[in-house]
């Protein structure tokens, strides 16, 4: 059949006003719940096309319970989602399967709240999260339990929890920021003295990874988590400062000599640099780029950013920690980075047989 193509956020909006609600009110009376669309997916960040519909893409929705109704309610309530549900929604089908060759199923899930959220994050955010947990959850994960929307909140806690993760701490923020700006200064020479020895390759894939970080300095600037890969370049496009940025950091990337992506990534770290002063975390800082020692490298020298930033921390132990970041500023292996893997998380941080 012919269908116009719906945003998923909007799909599962209507799908949940005309057909999930009456169900939940009809079987769970009084019983409070919460229901939502955020977690995984393209269309929970407002992302996906008609290109999503080929998998994992449909009417779908989380329904939280507390943790007492859910154990006592939670398998009926699915099998009454089952029954009762229709075949198709808005010319899409209601129950599809993911991965492939996986059985077909409708995709309003129930859950337990805090079992949810711990799962996602390692610890349950009510009462605020520790430290040690926002510098372990990657921003990836901290974007799906802050995107999408919430349908109904009737057990009071979904909207507090996402206010509460929409955004680092002032201190992890004034850390991770620091630590983006380190990034940018280990490998700022290495455009040119990789172009200098004649290898043009090594020169243009550190550009690249200058590029990229700039990206997500810049998303961390203006207080968005940066996503991952896919989505990175959709994410920075939004950002007010694209339309100036863009052009440089295209050019770097397109650059077929080391000196013409010096020429590209120089105003490109001014301009990221000026950004800095606009945000008043640290007294001004010079901002045009300078030589590398007595070398013919043109660098910001970006640590001192750094520096300035890490003088401003006010929590002592989070101030003495390395300038070496939150877990996806040193980590990028999805194994780590990917929603559900907390214990992983824990066990990678660990190490070997602890």
């Amino acid at each position: 059949m012919t269908r116009s193509f719906l945003p998923g956020l909007e799909l599962s909006r209507l799908f949940h006003t005309e057909i999930v609600a009456p169900i939940l009110e009809n079987v769970l009376g009084e019983v409070p719940y919460s229901v939502a669309l955020l977690g995984w997916g393209s269309e929970v960040q407002g992302y996906d096309t008609v290109r999503s519909t080929d998998h994992a893409w449909g009417p779908r929705m989380q329904v939280f319970l507390d943790s007492e109704d859910f154990d006592a309610r939670g398998a009926d309530l699915d099998a009454v989602l089952d029954r009762e549900l229709p075949a198709e929604f808005r010319g899409y089908p209601v129950r599809f399967a993911f991965p492939s060759g996986a059985p077909a199923r409708h995709w309003v899930h129930v859950l337990d709240l805090r079992s949810f959220f711990s799962e996602q994050l390692g610890a349950d955010p009510e009462g605020g999260l520790p430290i040690s947990a926002w510098l372990t959850v990657p921003t990836q994960v901290l974007r799906e339990l802050t995107g999408g929307a919430v349908f109904h909140d009737g057990l009071g806690l979904l909207e507090p929890y996402r206010d509460h993760l929409a955004w680092f701490p002032d201190d992890v923020w004034r850390y991770v920021l620091a630590c983006q700006w380190m990034r940018l200064s280990q490998e700022e020479p290495f455009v040119g003295r990789c172009g200098e020895v004649g290898d043009d390759l090594g020169s243009a894939v550190v550009a690249a990874r200058q590029v990229r970080d700039l990206m997500k300095l810049c998303l961390l600037m203006n207080r968005v988590y940066p996503p991952y890969s896919k989505w990175l370049g959709t994410a920075f496009a939004a950002l007010p400062c694209a339309p100036m940025l863009t052009p440089h950091l295209s050019g770097a990337l397109a650059a077929r000599s080391w000196q013409e992506r010096e020429q590209h990534l120089s105003p490109a770290y001014e301009i990221a640099a000026e950004m800095h002063n606009d945000l008043g975390l640290t007294e001004p800082l010079q901002t045009t780029v300078r030589y590398f020692h007595d070398r013919p490298f043109r660098v910001l020298d970006a640590h001192r950013f750094t520096d300035a930033l890490v003088a401003t921390i006010s929590d002592s132990a989070l101030r003495a920690l390395p300038p070496v970041g939150a877990i996806d500023q040193y980590v990028d292996s999805t194994d780590v980075t990917d929603r559900g893997n907390a214990d992983l998380r824990r066990r990678y941080i660990a190490g070997p047989g602890l």
